[in-house]
């Protein structure tokens, strides 16, 4: 059903614990995983930590390394820019057919949602999301 999936990861504890249901619906449906991680280019970043391009390369290798602990073998995927239209342009251009990314919580309160990498990439995705709170 799922060809290929698509987790994009940044450096919080949310990803991490998407992480897990991402390597058990890899597992189950056989399906490709790219793992995708944005620096994030401008002036304020929505999240520091993921300004830095060393940074974020670090954390895709260690993360395309836990992945393989468990049985997964996953592509990487680098990309600067603003991270909710990067994850959408990525799954179009690897005809993702899932994506899989955890969340903050804060990022489907009604009040906040203009503000949400999360509610952004839900109503800009070419393909079906899934949510892991």
């Amino acid at each position: 059903m799922f060809k290929t999936i698509l987790f994009p990861i940044d450096m919080s504890p949310e990803a991490q614990q998407a992480a897990h249901l991402a390597i058990d619906l890899v597992k189950q449906h056989q399906s490709q995983l790219v793992l995708l991680s944005v620096v994030e280019t401008g002036e304020n970043p929505e999240h520091p930590e993921q300004a830095s391009a060393e940074a974020v390369a670090k954390l895709l290798h260690q993360a395309q390394s836990l992945f393989e602990q468990q049985g997964v073998q996953s592509k990487i995927v680098e990309r600067e820019g603003q991270p909710a239209f990067v994850i959408c342009d990525v799954a179009d251009e690897i005809d993702a057919d899932l994506i899989v990314m955890g969340c903050r919580g804060v990022g489907l309160i009604e009040e906040v949602q203009q503000e949400s990498v999360t509610t952004r990439v839900i109503n800009l995705s070419p393909c079906p999301v899934l949510i892991v709170p």
